[in-house]
């Protein structure tokens, strides 16, 4: 088992990541918050959602299978019930980097989604925030890094 820092620099190390549940309405939608901050800092992110063309300006694909060239990994920003679909997805594509968003609340942690990505050789971080480690972090992440991996909604170990 990888720690949780270990495991999000192994996540952060790739430069063509999708976001799924990106919205063309950013506000309030943690997954607009991660798309812009990753997009930022440098990464190849693609915004993924079947009811969009565009959001945050730029192109949005309707499935991971959509995007040109592919992407190396996936942050699962959807609600928990339809995780367990993009998890299928993820490992038919060969993705096998994928974290599950959770900030408040169940955020998009699905069991079933994590114990499929396990079973077939994914590495899923199922809580916690990209935001929360690394270069796309800030003091805001790391202070709810903190608060959460003390409550269990950050994963100790991946």
């Amino acid at each position: 088992m990888l720690t949780i820092k270990q495991a999000a620099a192994d996540f952060l190390a790739h430069h063509r990541i999708a976001v799924t549940g990106v919205s063309r309405n950013p506000l309030g939608h943690g997954a607009n918050v991660v798309y812009r901050r990753l997009r930022d800092r440098g990464y190849e992110v693609f915004a993924i959602n079947p009811n969009a063309d565009e959001a945050e300006g730029d192109p949005c694909y309707p499935d991971l299978a959509s995007v040109p060239g592919g992407v190396e990994a996936v942050v699962i920003a959807t609600r928990p019930e339809t995780a367990e679909e993009t998890m299928r997805e993820c490992v038919a594509l060969g993705i096998d980097q994928v974290w599950m968003h959770r900030g408040y609340g169940d955020g998009s942690v699905s069991q079933p989604a994590l114990v499929y990505g396990v079973q077939h050789g994914v590495t899923v971080i199922a809580g916690g925030c990209p935001l929360m480690f690394g270069t796309t972090s800030d003091t805001g992440h790391k202070v709810m890094r903190l608060v959460e991996t003390a409550t269990g909604k950050v994963p100790r170990r991946v």
